[in-house]
């Protein structure tokens, strides 16, 4: 199971398990430090001050070592301005390497987001202008992702042909879908695919009516073993809530390995019972 991942030649090696932050965790900037420390360098900042913008602000010329990630919401060109500048302000950085358009749930949205006066058109600006190093799309739409980002679905101004430098979309042993509608499309062309969700909202880490008897569902940390151990994950994000979960998570570093057969075999097998139990995604 390779450790690192590497967007290109002018970033950094990096960690391919990521912290990220949702607006509803609590992490302190001594907690995001914590994890740096252990040598996590890709960091998903959810766009609300808290621990993990407070923790880059201050962080001055050990910035140049991460690889941040952000989540856009504006869709026009005006509000995705303001936003990045919002952004960069309380990030005290002068850019961001991952932008990502936010929850693009259907091929109208992404019309609008990359239609003259879009959203797109500015975050193509500011990457020319290096605010921005990269440009993905975070969405539950597996498919509709990957042909926007593999050149197949194009908005009627979009000039690009490969439009998207990346992908961040939801995978783990409950919902595997990616293997079949993602992945073949972005591997042969070297996209990467950052993966979120590892844990189906904690449902993988807790029991079904179908489990078998004595079963202990395995903690946060070997789902996102199993997430990682597939070739076609650049980097698998968690998102702890607290310290504990933090330390948690990121003890995967001092056992870095793929699951054994039998234990894949297990992590699928429970993952195919919470898909059956803990209500429906596509």
């Amino acid at each position: 199971m390779r450790r690192t991942f590497q967007f290109d030649q002018n970033t950094p090696p990096l960690c391919r398990l990521g912290l990220a932050t949702r607006g509803n965790t609590h992490l302190s900037p001594a907690d995001v430090r914590y994890a740096v420390e252990r040598g996590v360098n890709y960091l998903n900042w959810c766009g609300r001050p808290d621990g993990l913008s407070s923790a880059v602000a201050g962080m001055g010329a050990e910035r140049e070592e991460l690889v941040l990630a952000w989540q856009l919401k504006s869709r026009t060109a005006s509000g995705a301005e303001r936003e990045l500048d919002d952004a960069l302000r309380e990030l005290n950085t002068d850019y961001i390497d991952v932008v990502t358009f936010y929850y693009v749930e259907s091929e109208g949205e992404w019309c609008d987001i990359a239609s003259d006066g879009g959203a797109y058109e500015a975050m193509a600006r500011a990457r020319e202008q290096g605010k921005v190093r990269f440009l993905g799309l975070t969405s539950h739409q597996r498919n509709m992702a990957a042909r926007i980002a593999v050149g197949d679905l194009r908005a009627p101004e979009q000039v690009e042909s490969r439009p998207l430098d990346m992908l961040m979309l939801r995978y783990n042993a409950a919902h595997r879908g990616a293997e079949e509608d993602v992945f073949p499309l972005t591997d042969p062309r070297s996209i990467p695919v950052v993966v979120y969700t590892c844990l189906r909202w904690g449902a993988l880490m807790k029991p079904t009516p179908d489990d078998p008897p004595n079963f202990i569902p395995p903690p946060a940390r070997e789902w996102y073993r199993f997430a990682l151990a597939h070739s076609s994950v650049a980097i698998a994000i968690a998102a702890p809530n607290d310290r504990a979960e933090l330390e948690h998570d990121f003890s995967l570093l001092d056992d870095w390995r793929a699951p054994a057969p039998e234990e894949n075999e297990m992590l699928m097998a429970h993952g195919d019972r919470v898909y059956q139990h803990a209500g429906r995604f596509p």
